[in-house]
């Protein structure tokens, strides 16, 4: 009986640290869960700021191009169409320069968790 006690009395140190350490594994497992979801955050934010930012390019490049093209027209026969092209070539790369600037958003919330952002 005395050895029976005596090996229950050593056992039972060991019996804590394998409950410690399945509790160990399941909080690893969380962490690593909630960190693959925060990389899925980052990169789906990064695909839409990258989108977002090519079609400013795109926008803000044809834009300033008709700006330059009406410019050119200016002080000659199609006076009248090189003030429109002006116009509306500014106003198209005004639109499309804030489009790229809209698109650095995404990239703040890349950085952000989901409750942050809400």
């Amino acid at each position: 009986m005395p050895r029976f006690c005596f090996i229950f009395l050593l056992a039972i140190p060991f019996i804590g640290q394998t409950q410690s350490s399945i509790a160990d594994v399941e909080q690893l497992k969380k962490e690593v869960l909630l960190l693959q979801s925060d990389v899925e955050n980052i990169q789906i934010n990064l695909i839409q700021s990258q989108s977002k930012f090519k079609a400013g390019i795109a926008l803000a490049t044809l834009g300033y191009t008709v700006t330059i093209a009406g410019g050119l027209m200016l002080g000659r026969k199609n006076d009248d169409l090189g003030k429109g092209l002006l116009i509306a070539g500014g106003a198209t790369g005004i639109t499309g320069t804030i489009m790229m600037v809209d698109a650095f958003k995404y990239l703040g919330r890349a950085g952000k968790s989901k409750a942050a952002q809400k």
